[in-house]
């Protein structure tokens, strides 16, 4: 994915034809794309958040800048109830747009003004902003004697498994996610080394490969 340089919108003037609209349109589209890319957003996510925009852009089928809550509405509740699109991919789009409009509010909204005569508004407010992919559902967590109920299970059914290896690897990575909270891709980059039964009272495990560890050292 490539961007184009843009010029700059900071320079008042007023919008006169469909062309200078749509132009103005993509700058600040742009400029919200270029600003990720120096936060150092992969460029997956970018490419993600472009299409979100532009989406809701078509949606709309006026100027981004004159959007307001119920235009939103309209979106999210078509995104949902029309496509059946999954909560989180919705989740997702309706953050993309907040972020795009907390953005042109912080940057531009004068110069909005100036060249259009509309004042900008957040439309994604407290009213429809998703709070979670579940959409309010409560998630509650296992009762701790089902937990070990689980895991005294699988332990005991080790003896008997088809496969002993694989099934004892999968015990270990379920032990691992329960007692120290490792992520997914923390465990599968996970050594023999990594494991010091030699220290302290009950032995470390080095998380090389931890979330947390950028310029400050292992877990």
């Amino acid at each position: 994915m490539t961007l184009a340089v843009v010029r700059s919108i900071g320079t008042p003037r007023r919008l006169a034809t469909a062309q200078e609209y749509e132009d103005f349109e993509q700058e600040l589209v742009d400029q919200f794309l270029l600003a990720g890319v120096g936060a150092g957003m992969a460029e997956g996510s970018i490419a993600d958040d472009r299409r979100a925009i532009f989406e809701y852009v078509r949606f709309l089928g006026r100027p981004v800048w004159t959007s307001g809550p119920e235009d939103a509405d309209r979106f999210l509740a078509d995104q949902r109830k029309v496509k059946r699109l999954a909560h989180s991919t919705v989740q997702s789009k309706a953050w993309t747009l907040a972020q795009f409009f907390d953005f042109l509010t912080a940057r531009y909204q004068g110069d909005i003004h100036a060249l259009t005569g509309h004042v900008l508004v957040q439309p994604i407010d407290e009213s429809n902003r998703p709070a979670k992919s579940e959409y309010g559902t409560q998630r509650i967590p296992p009762a701790e004697a089902e937990v070990e109920q689980l895991f005294n299970g699988g332990r005991e059914s080790l003896g008997s498994a088809r496969k002993f290896l694989p099934a004892a690897r999968d015990y270990m990575v379920a032990s691992l996610w329960r007692r120290v909270g490792t992520r997914m891709t923390e465990t599968l980059k996970l050594d023999i080394r990594d494991w010091r039964p030699d220290l302290g009272d009950f032995g470390k495990l080095h998380i090389r490969h931890g979330k947390g560890s950028r310029g400050r050292g292992g877990g």
